[in-house]
């Protein structure tokens, strides 16, 4: 199946059983609750979905939700896909491709990342500013889809500086104050070494995970704008004297989910 019919197929669905949506959230891991604050609320497993993949890992749910918050149509992402997975980039992308054929103009992606930034505690929030990938892979190799974009998109804003002025202020609002700083994707699923984790510190990295960049990259190709906010759920290999594992990165993105879900509920009452 071409990549063009398999995101219209899956729009096609997605659009009689839930409907279109301004508004699109791609939530990590631990942070999957978050769909609790939509009204009107209708899920579809991504099972259900035609030529949708099914996520693997703990804490993703695999469930495409489309409801109202603040009087605006979102579209949350419960779970994502991941290199690690045995996904391929075009997999990794689809939902977002979908989202645009749905309608959605602005995405927020999250995720929960170690801290490599001195200064950096379990709990921080960040938002990103830029990112860069150590996969050697691009979601938009091969044939350009030109319904949804450009040949060669401009990536010299990733993320709308905008969008991360209103996280920001509503932060500040909120007692907090939002970090950020660079996200590097590393194609896991090993955790970093500490020598890997010292080599992306020297690029310019501020945090570190698994996920994130394709999905940036494909927004915007379609023309969305982005605001990605990162959990810190564990200071990085080398940076931290405790072993890493998944289990400690769900439980300590538990732990912050009533901040951070705060302010993705503010960030979409602003936008």
């Amino acid at each position: 199946m071409e990549a063009m019919e398999r995101i219209n197929r899956a729009a096609e669905m997605l659009r009689s059983e839930s409907g279109e949506a301004e508004i699109g959230v791609i939530l990590g891991s631990g942070l999957g609750g978050f769909v609790e604050a939509l009204q009107d609320a209708k899920a579809v497993p991504y099972s259900d979905i035609p030529g949708f993949p099914v996520s693997t890992v703990p804490g993703h749910a695999s469930c495409w939700w489309r409801g109202t918050l603040h009087g605006r149509k979102v579209i949350m992402m419960q779970g994502r896909f991941h290199l690690y997975e045995g996904w391929s980039m075009e997999d990794i992308v689809l939902p977002v491709r979908v989202m645009r054929k749905l309608g959605v103009e602005t995405l927020i992606v999250t995720n929960a990342a170690g801290g490599i930034r001195t200064g950096f505690s379990a709990g921080d929030l960040m938002a990103i500013s830029d990112v860069f990938s150590m996969t050697g892979q691009n979601p938009l190799t091969g044939p350009n889809l030109e319904e949804l974009g450009t040949r060669f998109p401009d990536m010299s804003e990733p993320f709308d500086r905008h969008l991360r002025e209103i996280a920001g202020a509503v932060a500040q609002d909120m007692g907090f104050t939002l970090q950020e700083g660079v996200y590097a994707q590393m194609p896991g699923p090993s955790f970093e070494t500490p020598a890997e984790i010292r080599m992306l510190k020297i690029l310019g990295a501020d945090a570190v995970g698994m996920s994130t960049v394709p999905e940036v990259i494909a927004a915007r190709h379609c023309g969305m704008r982005v605001l990605g906010i990162t959990c810190i759920t564990n200071l990085a290999a080398g940076i931290s004297k405790e072993p890493l594992s998944h289990e400690d990165v769900s439980r300590a993105a538990a732990m912050v989910k009533d901040r951070f879900t705060g302010l993705l509920d503010r960030v979409i009452e602003k936008i």
